[in-house]
């Protein structure tokens, strides 16, 4: 009798998961093997980190509440010597987990709760997916035009704006998003006379301001309704998620800033890092406005553009607390007194 064997298509990605409980490992081998990932499974965290020194592994799902090293030490010890491994926390319960600071120093990018079901688990490893397949696409590109002219690198940035464009193309109240974020950035820029390079930044960097959204899964970015806290969390991660992306691209080095800072708050109180004043990178400054901006002068899925006049009255009252008061005092110039540079850039895109 001819057993009916289904054949499962290797996805050709290298997941390693670290938990001291045999019995999760081993359902984690079954799950992910029947989704077509190459699986390792480890129970003892200090042999986790020599293979991972000795092998190549695209992600690492680890348990943080483990014998003899926790999962933040684990991972402290890996970034030693692989900074660029996309790593998914496990915490037996979210009260459990690292401090929210010591999860972006330490570079993961994503965490959730155990549980009988791998639902959550699976849509988390494949938006992490999504993120490597587009960094290892970067890099490509990087290294083959590391000696690249200046038509070259214009070829470039147009392989790397179709990345720019995955993530738009998830919700259409957020197309042209970016096109316009860059172009507020580069007339804020302007009005404050900065140099043609820093405008350059300013334009590139608002273009890819979003990408880490990529790594947001869609059921989160699409959702109408109010976001609970852990999908808010994961909203939260995609500066880091963008910053992961483009690390290796040399050409983007200047923009990382922007990517990562953008909502960052003026008072301290935004994200990732929780910096505050001038040590907030002064191109995110700056691109913080303008996203703000746009935000809230554009149709969403649950309300229409606000009235210019209330968008005033809103960016007035957080100058000093969300944004830099002396940037908010040229924007608002701009919005007062040239408001048609700005409907242009809005009939425009």
């Amino acid at each position: 009798m001819r057993k009916n064997m289904q054949t499962v298509e290797s996805s050709g990605y290298k997941i390693i998961a670290v938990d001291d409980e045999e019995g999760i490992v081993d359902s984690l081998s079954i799950f992910l093997k029947r989704s077509g990932y190459d699986f390792t499974g480890v129970t003892d965290p200090t042999k986790a980190i020599e293979l991972i020194k000795n092998e190549h592994f695209d992600l690492m799902i680890l348990d943080f509440m483990m014998y003899p090293l926790h999962g933040d030490q684990v991972v402290e010890q890996i970034r030693k010597f692989n900074k660029e491994l996309y790593i998914l926390l496990l915490t037996g319960h979210k009260d459990l987990a690292p401090p929210l600071d010591t999860i972006r120093r330490l570079d993961i990018q994503g965490y959730c709760e155990k549980s009988d079901k791998f639902d959550q688990l699976l849509l988390l490893i494949e938006s992490g997916i999504k993120s490597i397949a587009q960094m290892n696409e970067i890099k490509r590109i990087n290294n083959e035009l590391s000696y690249a002219n200046s038509e070259l690198e214009k070829a470039y940035m147009e392989s790397i704006e179709t990345l720019r464009y995955t993530v738009e193309a998830k919700d259409p109240y957020t197309r042209g998003h970016s096109d316009r974020v860059s172009a507020y950035s580069v007339l804020i820029g302007e009005k404050l006379e900065l140099p043609q390079e820093d405008l350059r930044t300013l334009r590139i960097g608002g273009l890819f301001h979003d990408i880490g959204k990529i790594g947001v899964p869609d059921s989160i970015l699409l959702k109408e309704s109010k976001l609970d806290y852990d999908e808010y969390s994961q909203i939260k991660n995609h500066p880091i998620i963008g910053e992961h992306i483009l690390t290796n691209a040399t050409i983007f080095k200047s923009i990382i800033p922007i990517v990562k800072h953008h909502h960052e708050r003026f008072d301290g109180r935004g994200y990732p890092g929780q910096l505050s004043g001038e040590s907030i990178p002064y191109m995110a400054r700056i691109a913080a406005i303008a996203d703000t901006f746009d935000a809230m002068t554009s149709k969403r899925s649950y309300r229409d553009p606000l009235p210019l006049k209330l968008v005033i009255d809103e960016i007035k009252r957080c100058s000093g607390t969300q944004f830099d008061p002396e940037i908010t005092k040229v924007f608002l110039g701009l919005l007062e007194n040239e408001y048609n540079k700005i409907q242009e850039i809005q009939n425009e895109l």
